[in-house]
């Protein structure tokens, strides 16, 4: 390993290690610990939770405001709504137009955008920081004053639909995830993807847009986070004048999400999609984000399938040639959810050839340890990540929000997974591969091309 010079910093000496490693093929310690979050966490009356952390090192401030809301809080029939909300978040309010929320960030030289997953919602904006008062009195307004009318609702119910038609049923295996979603899970609402259903769009009224905001929309459900360049004392003086004057719900929010139950026996399903190629997937159920289990889960993704150098692409792809791409993951997020591993099967090959390899890759993970090498490369890339996701106001943002939302406001966890990753064991890598992907709580999904579907129906055994 080369000495690397003290002028360098964390980031870039890890850089270099990184490379060491990728050239030379030696698993170094590269892990260096990424520096310490200095945040404050304050509670308006309005139950509004707000997290700053102050950074001069650019003159820019980067703003978060995640509603704990996510396809999970939908209602059955009413899927697609906390997506299709966050576009409705954008059509204007007492006194900003539609639209001109964007416009006016991109008229100062800032950026913004939002996003939707199971679990939350969030809004973002990064601008110099001395325009910090705009972005909080825009995010207020639309808090308290957001218009919510039949014009702007059908418009972008149509804008949803056809993204739906062009992220999930025009591409050929666009609906994997919601096939994998919709046949994994009983009575979870995470058996419906975020993107929700055409005929549940179609559905949706103006009504149920305005319940829906009234319920989630509200101070008590949202974390506001703040990062860059501001003092704290006055950032913190901005944000009562602002959000302190929006006013609580008008009941407490009450969550009623069913609790999926164990499966316990192998579940096996062939349905049967316009595809040009079979597809298979093996998945597992696993536990969420934040749980002791989690942790060991996230280096037995890596060793599985991460990238064309993990055990299932290598074995899949380059050794036996029967898939022309393998893929997956754990899907570790707020309730428990799913790990999968999917391949999409070589021609001349069969779909029972391809699910026996998945199978034996999971089942090698539970009978048999990782190797070393493989643990601390992991731990390297874990480490890698770390610091290097805190580059910007916008990573340190993101990792604050996610512990407070996602992590139940263990706002800790920002920085001491480091430690959990750093110190788990191979053993430990085994134990949750034992617990986790057993046989008997196996979901084989294969996925047939339409055209090899048997006469007089679309669907095979199990379905």
């Amino acid at each position: 390993m080369p000495k690397i010079p003290p002028v360098f910093s964390r980031s870039a000496a890890l850089a270099i290690a990184l490379v060491w490693v990728g050239l030379t093929g030696q698993v170094v310690d590269a892990r260096v610990r990424p520096p310490k979050l200095e945040y404050k966490h304050v509670t308006l009356p309005n139950g509004l939770n707000v997290i700053l952390h102050e950074d001069h090192s650019t003159p820019i401030v980067h703003l978060q405001l995640w509603y704990h809301v996510g396809s999970k809080d939908e209602k059955a029939g009413r899927t697609g709504f906390a997506h299709l909300f966050e576009h409705m978040m954008f059509q204007g309010s007492k006194n900003v137009g539609r639209e001109q929320h964007n416009s006016l960030i991109a008229s100062v030289g800032g950026e913004s955008n939002a996003y939707t997953t199971e679990d939350a919602t969030v809004f973002w904006e990064t601008l110099p920081s001395n325009y910090l008062p705009l972005i909080l009195w825009l995010e207020a307004d639309r808090m308290a004053t957001l218009k919510l009318d039949q014009e702007s609702f059908s418009r972008e119910r149509n804008v949803v639909k056809e993204e739906r038609r062009q992220k999930i049923e025009n591409p050929p295996y666009g609906r994997l995830p919601e096939l994998v979603a919709e046949h994994a899970f009983m009575v979870h609402p995470y058996k419906h993807v975020v993107m929700g259903s055409m005929a549940d769009l179609e559905a949706a009224s103006i009504e149920d847009v305005r319940e829906f905001h009234q319920t989630y929309y509200v101070p008590e459900n949202a974390v506001l986070v703040l990062a860059g360049d501001f003092d704290t004392t006055d950032a913190v003086a901005l944000v009562e004048k602002y959000f302190g004057r929006v006013p609580k719900a008008a009941k407490p929010l009450k969550r009623d999400i069913p609790v999926e139950p164990k499966q316990e026996k192998e579940r096996r399903l062939t349905v049967y999609e316009n595809v040009p190629l079979p597809a298979v997937v093996v998945a597992h159920h696993i536990t969420f984000d934040g749980h002791p289990d989690s942790y060991p889960l996230h280096i037995a993704s890596k060793v599985l399938s991460d990238g064309q150098s993990s055990r299932i692409y290598r074995k899949l792809v380059y050794e036996d040639q029967i898939a022309l791409a393998a893929f997956g993951g754990g899907n570790i997020i707020e309730n428990p959810n799913l790990f999968f591993a999917t391949a999409i099967v070589q021609p001349g090959q069969s779909p029972e050839k391809v699910e026996k390899a998945l199978a034996a890759e999971l089942d090698r993970l539970r009978l048999e340890p990782i190797t070393e090498h493989e643990l601390e490369r992991t731990k390297n890339q874990f480490a890698r990540d770390y610091i290097l996701g805190r580059q910007t106001v916008q990573d340190k943002a993101s990792a604050l929000a996610h512990a407070m939302v996602l992590h139940q406001g263990q706002l800790s966890t920002a920085d001491g997974e480091f430690d959990i990753f750093m110190n788990t064991k191979v053993s430990d890598v085994q134990r949750v591969a034992r617990t986790y992907f057993t046989p008997d709580t196996r979901l084989v999904l294969t996925i047939l091309p339409k055209g090899s579907a048997p006469s007089g129906g679309a669907a095979g055994p199990g379905l």
